[in-house]
């Protein structure tokens, strides 16, 4: 029998070998994944969540109620710098009334809010305006301006029965409206009008606040907002 020569047998191992790198090349494919494939859709790039930064702790507000415990409700009274009239001025629930008199022939009469820091813009009649300003409850300083002139004034904390009184009532036909601040000390700056023309008051009894007016008992009382 003759056996296969040289170039036979060398083809035949060329043809093994091609074999092989193909079954090679078969098999390390479809193991392994194509760089090149798009994601699937709806699956973004980058997985990952977005960090979530802590926000840093508020400080609660404060509450109308512990804001508005920093406004007292308390009475002043005191004078101008000028010494020439008396300002009273009377606190209660965050509002305020204050009466601006010389003891002769003016007055005004002037209401308002407190704001949270005890800044006082009040007003009245013809204009009338007051400004002032709470000192850690223990007075109000500032300006009023009543009848076209402007006066600055200081007002202390007033302790009973020093303060602001008021009365109203009909004398003999005549309407009366009579306004009086007790000075600490125990002086008095009043006036009353008697349908509407205005004129020295008569000194109160501070403790009832029974006055008499043209012959005729009227009382004055304390005057709060």
């Amino acid at each position: 029998m003759k056996r296969p020569g040289p170039l036979l047998t060398l083809l035949a191992g060329l043809v093994f070998a091609v074999f092989l790198l193909a079954l090679n090349a078969t098999t390390g494919t479809k193991g392994t994944s194509n760089p090149y494939r798009p994601a699937s859709p709806g699956v973004s790039a980058s997985a990952t969540a977005p960090a979530v930064s802590a926000s840093p702790p508020r400080s609660p507000a404060p509450s109308p109620s512990a804001s508005r415990a920093a406004v007292p409700n308390a009475d002043y009274a005191g004078r101008t710098d000028d010494g020439s009239s008396a300002v009273a001025v009377s606190l209660r629930g965050g509002r305020a009334i204050a009466y601006f008199c010389d003891g002769h022939d003016k007055e005004s009469w002037l209401k308002g809010a407190v704001a949270q820091d005890g800044t006082l813009k009040l007003t009245g009649a013809h204009g009338d305006r007051l400004d002032g300003t709470l000192k850690g409850n223990r007075l109000i300083s500032g300006t009023t301006e009543v009848g076209g002139q402007r006066y600055a004034f200081t007002a202390d904390r007033a302790v009973k029965p020093s303060g602001l009184y008021r009365a109203t009532a009909t004398v003999r036909g005549a309407k009366i409206d009579g306004g009086w601040i007790v000075l600490p000390g125990g002086r008095q700056v009043g006036v009353v009008e008697r349908d509407g023309t205005p004129a020295a008051a008569p000194e109160i009894d501070p403790e009832t606040g029974a006055v008499t007016i043209d012959g005729q008992k009227v009382v004055a009382r304390p005057v709060t907002p």
